[in-house]
């Protein structure tokens, strides 16, 4: 059991090692914080933490450095986060402040992000499964290309171009916008791809090219709605892994595969149990079984109009919890306002 004194040094511990990379003693301790006990006490504080595993001696350094186990109590005993400054709020705000859709919103948020705290920034697609189609809208482009443009009452937007061979003049051009209008407009995301496997599987025969253009747009369809179905992230900062390779004390291959996976770095967010608040840590050994333990990632849930994604930060343990945490949420509360406030005004 940690007394209080005990969780108080573990924090000064921690905040010292992040702010200088070099193991902490009793000594510095004492002249950097204000505990009113000698440096003796200090020391007797520090073998209580480390019989605890909470802190350990890197070498023979006279120093201690925090275990995955110690920023895992120092995270759990987080009095309040390290408020931002108004100039953080400031590059927030204007960031993700303006017109934009789903899309355009998620990049300048993790760019913001990673621009705030220095660490990899990590925002979830919302899961769109229950979204509902609004508008199918079809431009020809000339040389039998075809954009193909849905949108969902969530505010995703897809645009794919389709090739279809042929040029149509507008009033076919609008009945095959009406058939596939038909198919999707104000029907679920995962309603309108049964509708499309019925609609290609009746003109699985050799078809018309109105036909035959309408079942290769609705392929297209398809596949942008499968996509709306999938959990995916967006990311910025990855060369920030290189910039603090020092703090890994192996690899940071294992870090970058999972970046470009993606489906590790989805499932640990997924698993990853919030606070009331909507903050989550996952701290370097507990991400072992996906094959990040010297990672920490931090996440806060936000809302795309009822449905629930995280934005975090990925980076080395030995991170600044209390900042990135206050970031993450902040960023994560102007998202969702930003959402909000494009949902009102459509």
């Amino acid at each position: 059991m940690v007394s209080e004194r005990g969780l108080q040094v573990l924090r000064a511990i921690v905040q010292d090692y992040v702010d200088t990379r070099e193991p902490v003693g009793s000594k510095a301790i004492v002249e950097r914080h204000a505990f009113g006990v000698s440096a003796a006490t200090i020391r007797n504080d520090m073998a209580l933490l480390e019989d605890e595993e909470l802190i350990t001696a890197p070498h023979t350094s006279s120093g201690r450095i925090p275990t995955d186990k110690g920023y895992r109590v120092f995270v759990d005993h987080l009095a309040e986060l390290r408020p931002l400054s108004p100039a953080q709020r400031t590059a927030i705000a204007s960031f993700l402040d303006g017109p934009g859709d789903l899309d355009d919103a998620l990049v300048r948020t993790v760019r913001v992000l990673t621009q705030l705290t220095g660490q990899v920034a990590i925002v979830q697609y919302p899961s769109f499964a229950r979204a509902t189609v609004t508008h199918v809208e079809l431009v020809q482009l000339g040389g039998g290309r075809m954009l193909v443009i849905v949108v969902t009452d969530t505010g995703r937007v897809s645009q794919r171009v389709a090739f279809v061979r042929e040029e149509f003049d507008e009033i076919e051009l609008g009945r095959m916008r009406a058939e596939l209008g038909t198919l999707l407009v104000g029907r679920p995301v995962r309603d309108g791809l049964q509708r499309i496997d019925g609609h290609l599987a009746s003109r699985a025969e050799s078809v018309p090219a109105r036909e035959a253009a309408t079942a290769e747009i609705a392929r297209v369809v398809a596949e942008e709605l499968e996509e709306f179905r999938q959990d995916r992230l967006v990311m910025a900062g990855s060369a920030n892994l290189a910039r603090r390779e020092a703090d890994f004390r192996g690899s940071i291959y294992p870090l970058l595969e999972a970046i470009e996976e993606q489906v590790t770095l989805l499932k640990l967010m997924s698993e990853m149990v919030a606070d009331d608040k909507g903050l989550a840590a996952s701290i370097g050994r507990e991400n072992e079984a996906f094959g990040l333990p010297e990672a920490s990632i931090v996440t806060s849930d936000y809302d795309a109009t009822g449905a629930r994604a995280r934005v975090g930060l990925l980076g080395p343990t030995r991170m600044d919890y209390p900042t990135n945490m206050a970031a993450v949420r902040a960023v994560a509360r102007y998202l969702t306002q930003l959402l909000e406030e494009d949902e009102a005004g459509r």
